[in-house]
Protein backbone atom coordinates (compact mmCIF):
# COMPACT_ATOMS: atom_id res chain seq x y z
CA UNK A 1 0.00 0.00 0.00
CA UNK A 2 1.65 3.27 -1.02
CA UNK A 3 1.87 5.96 1.60
CA UNK A 4 2.54 9.19 -0.20
CA UNK A 5 3.64 12.59 0.93
CA UNK A 6 1.27 14.61 -1.23
CA UNK A 7 3.21 17.80 -0.56
CA UNK A 8 1.43 21.01 -1.37
CA UNK A 9 -1.54 19.13 -2.86
CA UNK A 10 -2.35 17.22 0.33
CA UNK A 11 -5.11 19.50 1.58
CA UNK A 12 -7.11 19.62 -1.66
CA UNK A 13 -6.91 15.84 -2.00
CA UNK A 14 -7.83 15.15 1.60
CA UNK A 15 -10.75 17.58 1.54
CA UNK A 16 -12.47 14.77 -0.37
CA UNK A 17 -10.83 12.15 1.93
CA UNK A 18 -8.48 10.84 -0.76
CA UNK A 19 -5.26 10.83 1.25
CA UNK A 20 -6.55 9.10 4.35
CA UNK A 21 -9.01 7.06 2.31
CA UNK A 22 -8.55 5.73 -1.18
CA UNK A 23 -4.88 6.56 -1.69
CA UNK A 24 -3.76 4.81 1.46
CA UNK A 25 -5.77 1.78 0.35
CA UNK A 26 -3.85 1.72 -2.93
CA UNK A 27 -6.49 3.30 -5.17
CA UNK A 28 -4.20 5.64 -7.09
CA UNK A 29 -5.42 5.20 -10.66
CA UNK A 30 -3.51 2.05 -11.57
CA UNK A 31 -4.88 0.41 -14.75
CA UNK A 32 -7.27 3.30 -15.40
CA UNK A 33 -7.25 5.29 -18.63
CA UNK A 34 -8.37 8.90 -18.24
CA UNK A 35 -9.04 11.05 -21.30
CA UNK A 36 -8.62 14.78 -20.71
CA UNK A 37 -10.59 16.99 -23.12
CA UNK A 38 -9.31 20.55 -23.02
CA UNK A 39 -7.85 23.53 -24.88
CA UNK A 40 -4.18 22.61 -25.11
CA UNK A 41 -1.47 21.06 -22.99
CA UNK A 42 1.57 23.34 -23.24
CA UNK A 43 4.03 22.15 -20.59
CA UNK A 44 2.85 18.54 -20.36
CA UNK A 45 5.75 17.42 -22.56
CA UNK A 46 8.41 19.69 -21.03
CA UNK A 47 7.73 20.00 -17.30
CA UNK A 48 9.03 17.27 -15.02
CA UNK A 49 5.82 16.74 -13.06
CA UNK A 50 5.77 12.96 -12.69
CA UNK A 51 8.15 10.04 -12.69
CA UNK A 52 5.83 7.61 -14.37
CA UNK A 53 5.48 8.67 -18.01
CA UNK A 54 1.81 7.90 -18.27
CA UNK A 55 0.67 9.93 -21.31
CA UNK A 56 -0.22 7.14 -23.75
CA UNK A 57 -1.89 9.03 -26.61
CA UNK A 58 -2.70 12.52 -27.91
CA UNK A 59 -5.12 13.87 -30.50
CA UNK A 60 -5.85 17.37 -31.72
CA UNK A 61 -9.36 17.85 -33.11
CA UNK A 62 -8.88 21.61 -33.61
CA UNK A 63 -5.78 21.81 -35.81
CA UNK A 64 -5.66 18.11 -36.66
CA UNK A 65 -2.90 15.61 -35.95
CA UNK A 66 -1.46 14.62 -32.61
CA UNK A 67 0.30 17.75 -31.36
CA UNK A 68 -1.62 18.99 -28.34
CA UNK A 69 1.35 20.82 -26.80
CA UNK A 70 0.46 24.15 -28.36
CA UNK A 71 -1.82 27.12 -27.84
CA UNK A 72 -3.10 26.90 -24.27
CA UNK A 73 -1.54 25.48 -21.12
CA UNK A 74 -4.94 25.17 -19.41
CA UNK A 75 -5.16 21.46 -20.13
CA UNK A 76 -1.76 20.88 -18.55
CA UNK A 77 -2.81 22.63 -15.35
CA UNK A 78 -5.94 20.45 -15.32
CA UNK A 79 -3.87 17.32 -15.98
CA UNK A 80 -1.39 18.17 -13.24
CA UNK A 81 -4.01 18.03 -10.48
CA UNK A 82 -4.50 14.35 -11.33
CA UNK A 83 -1.25 13.11 -12.84
CA UNK A 84 1.47 14.88 -10.86
CA UNK A 85 3.67 12.39 -9.04
CA UNK A 86 6.44 14.21 -7.19
CA UNK A 87 6.55 12.71 -3.72
CA UNK A 88 6.84 15.37 -1.05
CA UNK A 89 6.23 18.15 -3.57
CA UNK A 90 2.95 17.53 -5.40
CA UNK A 91 1.07 14.25 -5.79
CA UNK A 92 -2.16 14.43 -7.76
CA UNK A 93 -5.40 12.57 -7.27
CA UNK A 94 -4.70 9.75 -9.78
CA UNK A 95 -0.89 9.61 -10.13
CA UNK A 96 -0.71 6.07 -11.57
CA UNK A 97 -3.46 6.38 -14.17
CA UNK A 98 -2.69 6.48 -17.87
CA UNK A 99 -3.71 9.64 -19.70
CA UNK A 100 -4.97 10.52 -23.16
CA UNK A 101 -4.68 14.23 -24.00
CA UNK A 102 -7.30 15.48 -26.44
CA UNK A 103 -7.53 19.07 -27.68
CA UNK A 104 -11.08 20.07 -28.62
CA UNK A 105 -11.26 23.75 -27.63
CA UNK A 106 -10.18 26.74 -29.72
CA UNK A 107 -8.60 29.39 -27.54
CA UNK A 108 -9.66 32.53 -29.40
CA UNK A 109 -13.24 31.86 -30.42
CA UNK A 110 -16.41 30.28 -29.07
CA UNK A 111 -18.41 28.43 -31.71
CA UNK A 112 -20.62 25.32 -31.84
CA UNK A 113 -17.79 23.64 -33.77
CA UNK A 114 -16.05 23.13 -30.45
CA UNK A 115 -18.94 21.04 -29.17
CA UNK A 116 -18.62 18.78 -32.20
CA UNK A 117 -14.86 18.61 -31.58
CA UNK A 118 -15.72 17.49 -28.04
CA UNK A 119 -17.95 14.71 -29.36
CA UNK A 120 -15.18 13.60 -31.74
CA UNK A 121 -12.77 13.64 -28.81
CA UNK A 122 -15.14 11.55 -26.71
CA UNK A 123 -15.49 9.05 -29.58
CA UNK A 124 -11.71 8.83 -29.81
CA UNK A 125 -11.49 8.30 -26.04
CA UNK A 126 -14.01 5.47 -26.35
CA UNK A 127 -12.10 3.93 -29.26
CA UNK A 128 -8.95 3.51 -27.19
CA UNK A 129 -10.70 2.22 -24.11
CA UNK A 130 -10.88 5.23 -21.82
CA UNK A 131 -12.51 4.52 -18.45
CA UNK A 132 -12.99 8.19 -17.55
CA UNK A 133 -13.33 11.46 -19.42
CA UNK A 134 -12.47 14.66 -17.58
CA UNK A 135 -13.83 17.74 -19.32
CA UNK A 136 -13.01 21.15 -17.89
CA UNK A 137 -15.01 22.85 -20.63
CA UNK A 138 -18.45 24.39 -20.67
CA UNK A 139 -20.61 26.21 -23.22
CA UNK A 140 -23.69 28.37 -23.38
CA UNK A 141 -22.84 31.63 -25.17
CA UNK A 142 -21.22 31.79 -28.60
CA UNK A 143 -19.67 34.49 -30.77
CA UNK A 144 -22.78 34.46 -32.94
CA UNK A 145 -25.74 35.11 -30.59
CA UNK A 146 -27.95 33.01 -32.86
CA UNK A 147 -25.96 29.96 -31.75
CA UNK A 148 -26.30 30.60 -28.03
CA UNK A 149 -28.41 28.51 -25.69
CA UNK A 150 -31.02 29.63 -23.18
CA UNK A 151 -31.55 28.61 -19.56
CA UNK A 152 -34.58 26.61 -20.69
CA UNK A 153 -32.22 24.33 -22.63
CA UNK A 154 -30.69 23.02 -19.38
CA UNK A 155 -32.90 19.94 -19.45
CA UNK A 156 -30.26 17.29 -20.13
CA UNK A 157 -31.45 16.54 -23.65
CA UNK A 158 -31.16 19.68 -25.77
CA UNK A 159 -27.57 20.85 -26.28
CA UNK A 160 -25.52 18.81 -28.72
CA UNK A 161 -22.60 18.46 -26.28
CA UNK A 162 -24.95 17.23 -23.56
CA UNK A 163 -26.21 14.54 -25.92
CA UNK A 164 -22.59 13.65 -26.68
CA UNK A 165 -21.81 13.32 -22.99
CA UNK A 166 -24.84 11.08 -22.53
CA UNK A 167 -23.70 8.91 -25.43
CA UNK A 168 -20.28 8.52 -23.81
CA UNK A 169 -21.89 7.61 -20.50
CA UNK A 170 -24.02 4.98 -22.22
CA UNK A 171 -20.82 3.44 -23.56
CA UNK A 172 -19.73 2.91 -19.95
CA UNK A 173 -17.37 5.86 -19.64
CA UNK A 174 -17.53 7.88 -16.43
CA UNK A 175 -17.82 11.43 -17.73
CA UNK A 176 -16.66 14.01 -15.18
CA UNK A 177 -17.32 17.63 -16.09
CA UNK A 178 -16.91 21.06 -14.57
CA UNK A 179 -20.17 22.67 -13.52
CA UNK A 180 -19.00 25.96 -15.05
CA UNK A 181 -17.77 29.33 -13.81
CA UNK A 182 -20.92 31.33 -14.54
CA UNK A 183 -22.00 31.77 -10.91
CA UNK A 184 -22.87 35.32 -9.95
CA UNK A 185 -23.15 36.46 -13.57
CA UNK A 186 -26.12 37.00 -15.85
CA UNK A 187 -26.26 33.28 -16.71
CA UNK A 188 -25.41 31.98 -13.20
CA UNK A 189 -26.45 28.42 -14.03
CA UNK A 190 -24.69 25.26 -15.19
CA UNK A 191 -22.89 25.33 -18.51
CA UNK A 192 -23.33 22.54 -21.06
CA UNK A 193 -22.74 19.54 -20.85
CA UNK A 194 -23.04 19.80 -17.04
CA UNK A 195 -26.82 19.36 -17.25
CA UNK A 196 -26.53 15.78 -18.54
CA UNK A 197 -27.75 13.04 -16.27
CA UNK A 198 -25.60 9.91 -15.93
CA UNK A 199 -22.46 12.07 -15.70
CA UNK A 200 -20.63 13.48 -12.68
CA UNK A 201 -20.90 17.28 -12.55
CA UNK A 202 -18.44 18.96 -10.19
CA UNK A 203 -18.77 22.35 -8.53
CA UNK A 204 -16.05 24.39 -6.84
CA UNK A 205 -15.64 25.02 -3.12
CA UNK A 206 -13.19 26.91 -0.93
CA UNK A 207 -10.86 25.35 1.61
CA UNK A 208 -13.73 25.77 4.10
CA UNK A 209 -16.09 23.74 1.93
CA UNK A 210 -18.31 26.68 0.99
CA UNK A 211 -19.41 27.21 -2.60
CA UNK A 212 -17.18 29.46 -4.67
CA UNK A 213 -18.81 32.69 -5.78
CA UNK A 214 -18.14 31.79 -9.40
CA UNK A 215 -19.28 28.17 -9.37
CA UNK A 216 -22.30 27.57 -11.60
CA UNK A 217 -25.54 26.80 -9.85
CA UNK A 218 -28.16 24.11 -10.36
CA UNK A 219 -30.80 22.81 -10.57
CA UNK A 220 -31.46 21.63 -14.10
CA UNK A 221 -34.72 23.01 -15.48
CA UNK A 222 -36.31 19.59 -15.05
CA UNK A 223 -35.46 19.65 -11.34
CA UNK A 224 -32.41 17.38 -11.05
CA UNK A 225 -29.73 18.19 -8.50
CA UNK A 226 -26.56 19.47 -10.16
CA UNK A 227 -23.68 19.71 -9.45
CA UNK A 228 -23.47 16.18 -8.06
CA UNK A 229 -20.37 16.80 -5.94
CA UNK A 230 -17.87 19.59 -5.32
CA UNK A 231 -14.12 19.80 -4.76
CA UNK A 232 -11.45 22.45 -4.32
CA UNK A 233 -11.74 25.12 -6.96
CA UNK A 234 -10.59 28.20 -5.05
CA UNK A 235 -6.80 28.50 -4.66
CA UNK A 236 -6.33 24.97 -5.97
CA UNK A 237 -2.71 24.04 -6.52
CA UNK A 238 -1.76 23.33 -10.13
CA UNK A 239 1.34 23.24 -12.28
CA UNK A 240 1.99 26.04 -14.75
CA UNK A 241 3.61 25.50 -18.14
CA UNK A 242 6.91 26.93 -16.82
CA UNK A 243 7.05 24.24 -14.14
CA UNK A 244 6.05 26.49 -11.27
CA UNK A 245 3.31 25.38 -8.89
CA UNK A 246 0.70 28.06 -8.38
CA UNK A 247 -2.82 28.53 -7.05
CA UNK A 248 -5.69 28.81 -9.51
CA UNK A 249 -9.45 29.23 -9.41
CA UNK A 250 -12.15 27.48 -11.39
CA UNK A 251 -14.39 24.46 -11.66
CA UNK A 252 -11.79 23.51 -14.28
CA UNK A 253 -9.66 22.29 -11.36
CA UNK A 254 -12.34 21.00 -9.02
CA UNK A 255 -13.44 18.54 -11.71
CA UNK A 256 -10.09 16.73 -12.13
CA UNK A 257 -9.36 16.89 -8.41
Amino acid sequence: IPIYDHGIAAEQADQITLVEGLHNLGYIGTDMVIAVLDAGFVGANTVDFNDYGQIIATRNFVEGGTNVYQGSSHGFSVLSTMAADKNGVFVGTAPFAKYVLIKTEKELSETPEEMYNWIAGAEYADSIGADIINSSLGYYEFDDPADSYTIDDLDGRTSVITLGALAAARKGILVVTSAGNAGGGAWNKLTFPADADSILTVGAVTSYGTAADFTSRGYTVDGRVKPNVSARGVNAYVYRSDGEITQANGTSFSSPI
